[in-house]
């Protein structure tokens, strides 16, 4: 036997990330278990996550702020597809206003967690990144809102002859502050929503901005503003106008996500027609905008008043569709014999997913494989007792689920208070039920994780629904006893000895 951890804490619920996710999840934890103390360990310097770590030109939301939003705190100002600066803002002010930063923990990075049947209990252990000490801590639940990526890498693929490359090279993920690119020739590789945000931004001072896509992405122009919502407030408050134009966006999200999966030829001709109109006359759209999956397979990029094809007409910025056959000492070398001349090249080539922040789990000394769990409901994993994550949605707003999750983990939580249990634990009982992928995308950050990724099951609760309405049902308003929930208390330490000798 190990020597006995000492803790010098203990929290009925300990949150893991304080961005947008963790944030929510505490004001959630206040308002509807205001007797729980609770803690939120946050790796970075900063609260804001996402809006924090990412500081490239004309970083802003994909999706608008009336569902990307709390559903505590209505989104105020004019610009519904907002900047990035605007949005941190806005999760700063949630933290401080409701009290919550007063219980966030900074340059505290979770590394271990292990549970004890027998105590009911986590142990987590977190680094500091300041002075690099450890820092133990217990608590009776444990809720990971880390995100989904690697906050400390990027994915950058291996580019042949980068080496000889003269100019600068720089990933979103870390965009150099002092960074001056006035004048210069730019070239960014990639095609997802980075990359239709960076090249409109960029191009307003950039000599010339290349957008070098291997393969076209569905891309739509939206409103920046949105105008019922503006033209509500005038006669109504924000509490009022708020709901409205949420539930008339969750709306609008789920009509284009079903007729993509329903009739994708359909919407691939609408799609089409919305390039078609917005782009120059006689653009060469097969080339560059006629992706080869079906609509949704990835997520539709977003452009706010159609900020990347006013680029394109006016000439500050153009799309070459092709691959890249060598970096060379001035640009690079396509694969059709074109050169591209660059003084920059952004490698907006994606991310890296990395499930629950990359901690160490362990069960009562055993490290559970997780490629091999099974969602529950979306947000718990089969066998891991009063564990929970936020994962958001990939076809609408992240924060639609994640304020769901909360709402239902808080839930769970008076259930267990209410039934005098201290232990929840989520187990699969039907020998039918087969494992499918956790997410439905062929994105390639998520193609290249997804084996290592839990899985999801063929049949509720296992099964990872993307649907707003359907999860609000089950979630805030179903049973939280569904017979697959089983509930406990503590396990004697003989008892979990005789466990682990067999």
């Amino acid at each position: 036997m190990g020597a006995e951890r000492v803790s010098s804490e203990h929290f009925d619920v300990l949150i893991v990330g304080a961005g947008l996710s963790g944030i929510g999840a505490a004001h959630h934890l206040q308002q509807r278990c205001p007797g729980k103390t609770y803690a939120i360990l946050e790796a970075r310097e900063e609260i804001g996550g996402t809006w924090d770590l990412f500081r490239y030109p004309g970083i802003r939301s994909d999706s608008d702020m009336h569902t990307l939003g709390y559903r505590f705190r209505p989104w105020t100002e004019a610009k519904a597809i907002a900047d990035g600066p605007s949005i941190l803002r806005y999760v700063r002010d949630t933290a401080s206003e409701g009290g919550i930063d007063r219980h966030i923990r900074l340059r505290h990075r979770v590394v271990n967690a292990e549970w004890s049947s027998a105590d009911a209990r986590w142990t987590v252990e977190a680094e500091r990144t300041d002075s690099g000490e450890t820092v133990t801590v217990t608590c009776g639940f444990l809720f990971v809102n880390s995100g989904y990526y690697r906050y400390d890498e990027g994915y950058t693929p291996e580019f042949h002859g980068l080496d000889r490359f003269t100019g600068e090279v720089v990933h979103p993920q870390h965009w150099p502050e002092e960074l001056d690119y006035a004048g210069k020739r730019v070239v960014v590789i990639g095609s997802g929503a980075t990359a239709v945000t960076l090249v409109p931004a960029m191009a307003k001072d950039a000599a010339h901005v290349t957008m070098l896509q291997r393969s076209p992405t569905y891309i739509v122009s939206m409103p920046g503003e949105d105008a019922l919502a503006n033209r509500l407030r005038r006669h109504l408050p924000d509490r009022v106008v708020y709901p409205i134009v949420r539930w008339k966006n969750v709306f609008l999200q789920g009509v284009s996500y079903r007729l993509s999966r329903r009739r994708p030829e359909l919407m691939k001709k609408l799609l089409r027609r919305g390039a078609m109109k917005a782009l120059p006359p006689g653009y060469d759209v097969d080339t560059h905008f006629n992706p080869r999956y079906n609509p949704w397979d990835q997520r539709l990029c977003l452009v706010p008043d159609a900020d990347l094809f006013k680029a394109l007409h006016d000439g500050s910025a153009e799309i070459v569709t092709d691959r890249i056959e060598s970096f060379t000492e001035d640009g690079i070398r396509l694969e059709s014999g074109a050169e591209l001349k660059a003084d920059l090249v952004v490698t907006a080539t994606g991310l890296n997913l990395l499930f629950l922040g990359g901690m160490r789990v362990a069960i009562d000394g055993e490290e559970p494989d997780m490629a091999r769990a099974l969602t529950y409901k979306g947000m718990m994993l089969s066998d891991f007792p009063n564990f929970a994550y936020t994962l958001g949605y990939t076809n609408a707003s992240w924060t639609l689920k994640a304020d769901l999750t909360s709402e239902y983990i808080c839930r769970l939580l008076n259930h267990m208070d209410a039934g005098g249990y201290s232990i929840c634990t989520p187990k699969v009982s039907d020998p039918s039920i087969t494992e499918q992928p956790l997410l439905d995308f062929n994105s390639g950050y998520v193609l290249r994780s997804i084996d290592a990724l839990p899985k999801q099951g063929s049949k509720e609760p296992w099964k990872l629904r993307q649907n707003y309405p359907l999860d609000l049902r089950t979630l805030r308003h179903g049973p939280v006893a569904d017979g697959t929930m089983q509930f406990s208390n503590p396990t004697p330490k003989a008892q979990v000895a005789e466990r682990a000798a067999v």
